[in-house]
C-alpha cells in the first residue's frame, strides 16, 4: 500500500466510521477491515494519528485500528504477519513524537508501544529504554510527562512477562540497570519542586521501579543475590547518608527501608544452624550482607534511625495540639510497616537490631547514657531526642534484657520524669508510661507493681490525653502480667478513672481501645468488679445506642459485656432488658449487622445463659434466633451447641416443649451432611437431654433415636460416634426402660426381627465395643444400663449374661477405689452433696450453670447409685428369680476369672 496515495483514501474510510449512520459506518468499517492485512496500512494509520490537526476522532479511531494489529499481526509467526522492514520503520515512528496534545490518546500510544516492546524489547528494540530516558531529562513539561506515561506501562507491561528466558532477560537487561535509572530519575526530581506535574510523575516511576525490586526479591531471593550489594548501597547511601539530601521522599524512604529489612531478615540469605547443611546460595548472600553491615555501617545506621528517623515531626506534634486521639490510637500494627514511615522505621529498627545486637546495644546504651536526667522543657531537640531514645530501648526491650537494669532505672530516672507536671514534659511522661508498657512483662519486679499503680492513677488524671490514653494502654499490659492482688485496693479509683476517660473521647476508635482495657481489667478481677460496675452499666446502653453505625465499637461493647456478665454472675440478671435485646440483634442473621457482630454475639448469649439464676420469657424467646444459625453450618456451630445445652441445663422443660420439635428438625437436616465430629456434638445435645429429663427428652428427639439403635446394632465403624450412640442409648434403657421398648419393638418392625432378637444383636454389639468408651462416668452407665435388664426370666437376656458381667467387672475396676483402712472398696464417683467450692484468687468462681450441674449429677444415676450395690442387688434379684441351682449353671457361663474378680468386689455384702 503506497502511504502518499493510500493516506487520503483510509482516512476518508475513518471518518466514514466516526459517522452516526450504519449505512455510511457498515461499508467504511468493511473496508478497513480487508486492509487490516495489507503491507504499509499501519504505517499510514500512524502517520494520520500523529498528525494533530486531524479530527480527534479519526485519530483515535486509527490508534486503536494499530492497537488491534499488534494483537493479530506483530508476531513473526502470525499469519499475514508484518515485515520486519516495516516493523523497523514503525518502531522508529512511534518514538520520535511524545508531544500528544490529547490526553485519551496520548494513553492509547503509551499502551500500544507498550504491547509492541512486550514483543520486542529489548533484542529488537534496545533504544526504546534510553530514548525514554532521555526524553523524561528534556525541559517540556508536556513532552516529559507523555515519555513518563509511556515508561510507566512499558515498565508495568515488561513486569508482567512470564517465560524463562524473558525473566532471564529481565534479570540481566534491566534489573542491573534499575540502579542507574532510579538515580538518573532521583537527580531528575532536584530540578522541580514539591508539587509540580512533573515531580509528581517522577516520584511515581521511582516507586515503580523500587517495587520492581521488592517484589523481585520476596518472589525470587536467590536469583537476587547477586543484587544484594547494589541494592544495600543504594538504599543506605540514599536514607541513611547525606547523598538522599534533598531528593529523597516519604515513599521511596519506605521502599528503601523495607528492601533493607527484606535482605537482613530474609531465611534464603542465613546460614543454617549447622554450617554444613548450608546451601552454597545461603553462604554466599550471607558472606555477602557480612561484608556489607561492617561495625562503621550498622553504627551509622542504628544512629541515623533513632535520631533522625525515630523523632516526631512537625506534623504528628501538631497532630498531638489538634487531634489528640487520632494520634493516640494511630495504626502501627498489621502491614503498616509496608506503606507507612514511623512503622516502618520501627520494625526495620527491630530487625535491625534483632540481627545484630551486639554492635548496636553499646551504641543505644551510650545513647541513653548521654540524656541522663531530665531534659530542659526549653529546648525541644532534647525532649524530641530523649522520646526518640526511649522508644528504641522499648522496642528493643527484649533483647537489651541483660545489659539494662530496668527496675533501678524506673525507680532512680524513670519515676522522676513522671512526675514533672510542666506541659511541655507531656512528651516525656507519654514516652515513659509506654517504655514502662514494654518493660512490664519482659523485666520488672512485682514488689515495684504498688509503685506502678500509684503512677498510673497519677497519670490518668494528667492534663494532656494523650498521656491519659498511654497511660490506659499500660494499665492493660500490666493487667495481662500482673498477680490480681496488688492491684484490687487500687481497683476501684482506676476503674472510675477508666470510665471517665472512657466518657471524654469521642472517636470510636478511642472508645474501643479503652473498653478494651476496662474489659481486661474486668476480666482480671472478675467478681471483684460488682461494686464499681454500676456506672458502667449505665453507660453502655448509650454507648450502644451512639455506635448504630460503627459495628467495631460495638463488637467491643459486646466483649465488654461478655467479661462484666462473667463478672456480675446471678447479677447479670438486672441487665436483661437491655443485654437481651443486644444478643438479639448480634444473632439474628436476616440483620445486617450480624455479619460483624455474629460471633461475640453468641459468646455473650453462652455467657448469659451460664450465669443466668432462672430462665425468663425474654431469654427464652431469643432462641428463635437458632435455626437460621444452625442452617449457616459455619465455624460458628459449636457455640450454638453449647447454648443449646446451656438452655437445657437452665430449664429443660420449658425449653423442650417450646422448641424441641424445631430444634429435632434442624438436627435431622444436620446429620444428613456433617462431620464425624459434627455428629458427636448433636448427639451429645440429645444426651444431655435425655439425662436432665429422662421423658421429655426421650420423647421430644424420638424421631432420631431410630438411627442411634441402628448404629449400634449395625457396629458404628467411628468408635466416638459408637461411645455416644452407647451413652444415649444407656441413659434411655436406664432411665426411661418403658420408652426403650416401645422404641426396640418398632426397630424390630423395621429389621423384620423379634424385638428379643434385636435386643440380643445390641447387646453382643455392647459388649464388642466397649472398648470403644473411654469416659469412666460413661463406662459405669454402660454397666447400669445392662444390669438394669436384670432381673429376667428373657431367654435372650440369659444368654448374653456373660457379656452383662464382663462389662459390669470391667466397669467396677474402673470406679471402685480401695479404702487401705478398711479393705474395702467405694464408688469413687458417688456424690453426696452439694459442696461450695474453696476458690483461691486465681480461680474462677462457679457460674450458676456450673451449680446447675452439681446440683442435677447428684440425682444422676452415675453419681448417685454404687455400682457395687446395684450389681450385688441384681444379682441377687436373679437368684431369687431362678432359684439357686438356676442361677448357679447361669454363673457358670461366665469366665472363672471375672467371677472371683466380681466376688472380690461385692465380697462382705
Amino acid at each position: 500500500m503506497d502511504i502518499q496515495s493510500a493516506s487520503s483514501v483510509v482516512l476518508q474510510a475513518l471518518t466514514q466510521a466516526t459517522s452516526q449512520d450504519t449505512a455510511v459506518l457498515k461499508p467504511a468499517e468493511e473496508q478497513l477491515r480487508q486492509w487490516e492485512t495489507q503491507p504499509g496500512f499501519y504505517s499510514v494509520l500512524l502517520s494520520i494519528f500523529n498528525n494533530h490537526l486531524l479530527d480527534v476522532n479519526v485519530r483515535w479511531l486509527a490508534v486503536l485500528y494499530f492497537k488491534n494489529g499488534i494483537d493479530r499481526y506483530w508476531r513473526r509467526v502470525a499469519p499475514h504477519a508484518l515485515s520486519e522492514e516495516e516493523k523497523s520503520s514503525l518502531r522508529a515512528g512511534l518514538i520520535t513524537n511524545f508531544n500528544e496534545p490529547v490526553n485519551q490518546i496520548a494513553t492509547q500510544i503509551a499502551v500500544l508501544i507498550a504491547k509492541v516492546a512486550r514483543l520486542d524489547c529489548p533484542r529488537q528494540w534496545p533504544e526504546l529504554i534510553p530514548i525514554l530516558l532521555e526524553s523524561v531529562k528534556v525541559q517540556d513539561s508536556l513532552q516529559q510527562h507523555r515519555a513518563l506515561l509511556t515508561f510507566y506501562h512499558v515498565t508495568k507491561t515488561l513486569a508482567s512477562k512470564r517465560l524463562a528466558t524473558d525473566r532471564r532477560l529481565f534479570q540481566d537487561g534491566f534489573l542491573n540497570a534499575v540502579f542507574e535509572r532510579l538515580k538518573q530519575f532521583l537527580e531528575c526530581c532536584r530540578q522541580f519542586g514539591p508539587g509540580s506535574l512533573c515531580r509528581e510523575k517522577l516520584e511515581k516511576t521511582i516507586i515503580l521501579f523500587t517495587k520492581v525490586l521488592l517484589d523481585f526479591l520476596e518472589y525470587h531471593p536467590w536469583p537476587f543475590i547477586p543484587l544484594i550489594q547494589r541494592s544495600l548501597e543504594f538504599a543506605v547511601s540514599y536514607v541513611f547518608t547525606e547523598v538522599g539530601e534533598g531528593v529523597v521522599f516519604e515513599r521511596f524512604i519506605v521502599q528503601c527501608m523495607n528492601l533493607i529489612k527484606m535482605i537482613v531478615k530474609n531465611e534464603a540469605y542465613k546460614p543454617a544452624k549447622n554450617i554444613e547443611d548450608s546451601k552454597p546460595e545461603n553462604l554466599e548472600a550471607h558472606k555477602i550482607k557480612t561484608a556489607f553491615f561492617t561495625h562503621q555501617t550498622l553504627t551509622e545506621i542504628g544512629r541515623r534511625l533513632v535520631s533522625k528517623y525515630f523523632l516526631l515531626t512537625e506534623e504528628e506534634l501538631t497532630m498531638w495540639e489538634e487531634d489528640p486521639e487520632s494520634f493516640a490510637v494511630e495504626e502501627t500494627g498489621g502491614d503498616s510497616w509496608k506503606y507507612s514511615l514511623r512503622p516502618c522505621t520501627e520494625v526495620l529498627f527491630l530487625d535491625i537490631f534483632h540481627n545484630y545486637s551486639q554492635t548496636l546495644t553499646p551504641v543505644l546504651l551510650e545513647m541513653v547514657q548521654n540524656l541522663q536526667g531530665p531534659s530542659n522543657v526549653e529546648d525541644p531537640v532534647q525532649m524530641l531526642m530523649k522520646d526518640a531514645v526511649y522508644n528504641a530501648v522499648g522496642l528493643a526491650a527484649y533483647e537489651l534484657f541483660d545489659n539494662v537494669d530496668f527496675d533501678q532505672w524506673f525507680k532512680n530516672q524513670l519515676l522522676g520524669e513522671l512526675q514533672i507536671s510542666h506541659n511541655r514534659y507531656k512528651l516525656i511522661r507519654r514516652r515513659v508510661i509506654w517504655l514502662i508498657g514494654q518493660w512490664i512483662s519482659v523485666k520488672f519486679k512485682p514488689e515495684l507493681r504498688p509503685l506502678l499503680y500509684e503512677v498510673i492513677l497519677s497519670l490518668m488524671q494528667d492534663p494532656d490525653l494523650v498521656v491519659r490514653i498511654e497511660t490506659a494502654t499500660t494499665l492493660k499490659l500490666d493487667i495481662l502480667s500482673s498477680e490480681t492482688e496488688q492491684f484490687l485496693p487500687y481497683l476501684e479509683s482506676i476503674f472510675s478513672l477508666l470510665f471517665q476517660l472512657l466518657q471524654q473521647v469521642n472517636e470510636c476508635d478511642t472508645k474501643m481501645q479503652v473498653l478494651h482495657v476496662i474489659s481486661c481489667v474486668i476480666e482480671r478481677v472478675s467478681i471483684q468488679i460488682r461494686p464499681y460496675a454500676g456506672c458502667l452499666v449505665q453507660y453502655l446502653p448509650i454507648l450502644w445506642k451512639q455506635s448504630e453505625e460503627h459495628n467495631m465499637l460495638r463488637c467491643a461493647i459486646l466483649t465488654t459485656l461478655i467479661h462484666l456478665i462473667q463478672g456480675l454472675g446471678a447479677e447479670s440478671k438486672n441487665l436483661y432488658p437491655f443485654l437481651l435485646p443486644v444478643i438479639q440483634l448480634s444473632t439474628d442473621v436476616s440483620q445486617p449487622p450480624h455479619v460483624y457482630l455474629l460471633e461475640d454475639g453468641l459468646e455473650l448469649w453462652l455467657v448469659t445463659l451460664e450465669n443466668s439464676p432462672a430462665i425468663t420469657p425474654e431469654l427464652l424467646r431469643i432462641f428463635q434466633n437458632m435455626s437460621a444459625l444452625l442452617e449457616l453450618s459455619s465455624e460458628n456451630v459449636r457455640t450454638c451447641f453449647q447454648i443449646i445445652n446451656a438452655y437445657i441445663y437452665l430449664s429443660a422443660t420449658d425449653f423442650l416443649q417450646n422448641y424441641a420439635e424445631a430444634l429435632c428438625r434442624s438436627f435431622c437436616e444436620l446429620l444428613r451432611d456433617i462431620t464425624t465430629e459434627g455428629q458427636v456434638q448433636v448427639l451429645k445435645v440429645v444426651e444431655i437431654a435425655i439425662k436432665v429429663s429422662p421423658v421429655l427428652g426421650s420423647h421430644m428427639f424420638q424421631p432420631l433415636l431410630p438411627a442411634v439403635l441402628r448404629g449400634i446394632v449395625e457396629g458404628e465403624r467411628y468408635p466416638v460416634v459408637m461411645s455416644t450412640y452407647l451413652g444415649v442409648t444407656g441413659r434411655i434403657l436406664l432411665q426411661n426402660s418403658g420408652f426403650f421398648t416401645s422404641l426396640l419393638t418398632q426397630m424390630a418392625v423395621e429389621y423384620n426381627q423379634e424385638a428379643d432378637q434385636l435386643l440380643g444383636s445390641m447387646i453382643e454389639m455392647w459388649v464388642d465395643r466397649m472398648d470403644n468408651i473411654t469416659q469412666p462416668e460413661r463406662r459405669k452407665l454402660s454397666a447400669l444400663a445392662l444390669m438394669s435388664l436384670l432381673p429376667s426370666d428373657n431367654s435372650v437376656i440369659q444368654d448374653k449374661f456373660c457379656g452383662i458381667i464382663n462389662i459390669s467387672v470391667e466397669a467396677l475396676h474402673d470406679v471402685m477405689t480401695e479404702d487401705p483402712e478398711t479393705a474395702s472398696f467405694k464408688d469413687c464417683m458417688l456424690m453426696s452433696h452439694f459442696e461450695e467450692p474453696k476458690l483461691t484468687d486465681d480461680e474462677e468462681p462457679p457460674t450458676e450453670q456450673d451449680k446447675r450441674r452439681k446440683l442435677l449429677a447428684l440425682e444422676d444415676p452415675v453419681h448417685s447409685v454404687s455400682l457395687q450395690q446395684f450389681v450385688y442387688e441384681k444379682l441377687k434379684a436373679q437368684q431369687v428369680l431362678m432359684g439357686d441351682q438356676g442361677f448357679q449353671a447361669l454363673m457358670e457361663t461366665v469366665d472363672t476369672e471375672i467371677v472371683r474378680q466380681l466376688q472380690e468386689f461385692i465380697h462382705g455384702m
